[in-house]
């Protein structure tokens, strides 16, 4: 109970030879490609496959069930294998949920990489994230979860730490073969101390010697080590043990246990009593052990330790008899895990979880993990606080059907949201509680009901894109004395119902007819002043007309400098305009390909209102006018059955926004 064993790239479910039942991860991480190694004799059929993802700046994650308030062992490995056949050895980063855990450093194809944490579940699931790929693709073996019982490695501070897994040393180990389960239910892996490999144990004292016994050891207390390597351990015939260890991600506070038992039989006059020394840490000197005592028998766990103890990566440590012991020391077995400290992710994590969940089987939704830690999901923009918030959502054309998610209206430091394109139905849900709200785009859906009120209450509103929906009713009085971008063609919306009086109503007319005469004057004006040059002026600026009235002028103006399209150019070069590639201010991007061969991007005007037209004729104007390396070439217009169309030269490489970080 309590183990999940996922192999990685695998396609079946089977059990191995030790009795660990493996399932496939295919339904527990989206995306990724899963292929298999070289098969090896003496390869374990977990380590037979894997699954490698993109080298890009996403993060992918693995989403387990967990018991709250349970400590779990979790556990990765990664064996390399040559998989892609680059020889070139990946790097990339893994973190528990929002938290950072390790830097997978692959510096061997055939010898597998594993990373273990034990970790005090705060929640109903428990995330493992690969992401930020610094050489090569991200790839993983195997994911494991093993639950533990009871207080076993409680600490003080389990709900601001992790333990990262440093070293786990069976000693005396009888050949190179770990113990790990049956021999212990928590399927801890106990390595063998004769594994001495580069930078791991090494610095072994002149006179130690392996002893085992095959009588039964007591384990059953505290942390409860399999007896399988308390029946194993090395003594100092000479009076000393010493060794050394590097220790990965060292300097670090650390949780460190010595496992002792007295295995030999000693004689009545014999003891065995010893010291430890650290070089540098003289405190560690005073305690003294003796095993049989402190264990109040043989054959007896006795496990020392410290919970929080400053460590070096380079750790020399000598167990030492005292001048009164007959008996050099003994070690049975040692565990050694760095405090990590947990970062407590985002603080709309759990509201944006709920919202994913809403759409299981969307792709999109399926990222995992914290939304904004180590790295944000791809329709998601955070804050860069250490507790960051929840900026701004995009979830445009996504075929997302039903009423707009609720947990939107709880994101009270959203600042953009993007929901057009899709066939959301329903009301508009009231947005007051986002007061930082600034951009809302929900045109192009099926959204029906009247406009609420509360969008004309929100302090930091410029955009609202309403076009394109069902809505009906009046437009709130609140929203209309905005002074934002507001599109709201396309419903069945009506003026402010705020009525007026008579004698305001002519005051307006009056002032309407005032303005209309002026208008005409100064148009008269400039009709007149412009005959009476010789020669055109090219830089002519219209101050002010009719949107209807423009269009002559425009015509005039803008052939001059920029190339006039038909429109059935265009139609041609888009296929009917039939692949969108976005949408700008106040239009909808198509691509298109000339007779030429050259590549265009097409914008077609979906606005008919005056802010629009007048757009489009200031955008044709002025861009036919600008040139710059930095600026998209503009390359020309069409105005033609009613349509109004800007056409640039095609980008390839996709928009400033997706590369931005």
């Amino acid at each position: 109970a309590g183990f999940i064993s996922l192999d990685c790239g695998g396609a079946d479910d089977y059990t191995d030879g030790i009795g660990i039942q493996w399932t496939s991860d295919a339904k527990l991480v989206f995306g990724g490609q899963a292929t298999n190694l070289p098969v090896q004799n003496q390869l374990q059929k977990q380590y037979s496959t894997l699954r490698y993802f993109p080298a890009d700046t996403s993060k992918y994650c693995y989403t387990m069930n967990v018991r709250t308030r349970t400590r779990y062992l979790v556990r990765a490995s990664f064996l390399y294998g040559n998989f892609d056949n680059s020889n070139v050895y990946p790097k990339f980063d893994l973190s528990l949920g929002a938290t950072p855990w390790s830097t997978v450093i692959i510096d061997d194809a055939d010898t597998p990489v594993v990373e273990e944490a034990i970790i005090l579940a705060a929640a109903p699931t428990l995330s493992v994230c690969l992401s930020n790929a610094s050489t090569g693709q991200p790839f993983i073996s195997t994911l494991e979860l093993r639950q533990f019982n009871g207080s076993l490695y409680y600490t003080d501070y389990e709900a601001q730490f992790f333990l990262a897994l440093s070293a786990r040393i069976n000693f005396g180990a009888d050949g190179n073969k770990s113990v790990r389960y049956p021999d212990d239910p928590f399927d801890r892996i106990w390595e063998s101390d004769s594994l001495r490999r580069a930078n791991y144990l090494v610095d072994v004292a002149p006179g130690t010697e392996r002893i085992t016994t095959t009588k039964p050891v007591f384990v059953g207390t505290e942390l409860e080590p399999p007896e399988k390597v308390m029946q194993t351990a090395v003594v100092g015939q000479n009076g000393s043990l010493n060794y050394r260890l590097d220790l990965e991600g060292f300097p670090g506070n650390a949780w460190a246990v010595s496992y002792f038992a007295e295995i030999e039989d000693l004689a009545p006059d014999e003891t065995r009593k010893f010291k430890l020394v650290v070089p540098g840490m003289p405190l560690f000197s005073k305690p003294t052990v003796d095993v049989e005592e402190n264990a109040q028998g043989k054959y007896r766990l006795y496990q020392p330790g410290y919970t929080n103890v400053t460590l070096p990566f380079v750790f020399s440590f000598e167990f030492k008899k005292t001048n009164d012991s007959s008996k050099g020391p003994i070690l049975n077995a040692m565990e050694i895990y760095k405090h990590v400290q947990i970062t407590m992710g985002s603080q709309d994590a759990n509201t944006m979880s709920s919202l994913a969940s809403r759409y299981p089987q969307a792709g999109w939704a399926q990222e995992g993990g914290d939304p904004c830690l180590p790295v944000s999901w791809t329709w998601v923009q955070c804050s860069s606080e250490a507790a960051p918030r929840v900026l701004s959502i995009t979830m445009s054309e996504k075929n997302i059907t039903g009423s707009i998610p609720e947990e939107l209206t709880k994101l009270s430091a959203l600042v953009e949201l993007r929901l057009d394109g899709n066939s959301f139905s329903g009301g508009i849900p009231d947005f007051s509680g986002c007061r930082n709200l600034q951009y809302i785009h929900l045109e192009n859906n099926q959204l029906n009901g009247a406009l609420p009120s509360s969008l004309g209450e929100l302090p930091n509103l410029k955009e609202l894109y309403i076009q394109n929906n069902r809505l009906s009713g009046h437009i709130p009085r609140a929203l209309s004395k905005k002074s934002i971008i507001f599109n709201s063609s396309g419903n069945n919306l009506q003026g402010p119902s705020d009525s007026i009086s008579h004698g305001t109503i002519i005051i307006i007319v009056c002032a309407v007819v005032g303005a209309i005469l002026l208008l005409a004057v100064a148009i008269g004006c400039c009709l007149c002043t412009h005959k009476r040059k010789k020669k055109p002026s090219r830089e002519t600026v219209v101050l002010a007309a009719p949107a209807k009235k423009l269009g002559s002028y425009f015509s005039e103006v803008a052939t001059e400098t920029a190339h006039r399209f038909a429109l059935s150019e265009i139609e041609d070069a888009t296929d009917k305009f039939e692949r969108r590639i976005g949408s700008g201010g106040f239009g909808i991007v198509y691509y298109g390909k000339l007779a030429d061969g050259r590549e265009i991007a097409v914008k077609l005007l979906t606005n008919d209102s005056y802010q629009g037209i007048r757009e489009f004729l200031n955008e044709v104007a002025l861009l036919s006018r600008i040139h710059h390396r930095n600026l998209v070439t503009f390359l020309g217009y069409s105005q033609q059955d009613g349509k109004n169309i800007l056409v640039y030269e095609f980008m390839h490489n996709g928009t400033l926004k997706e590369h931005l970080r």
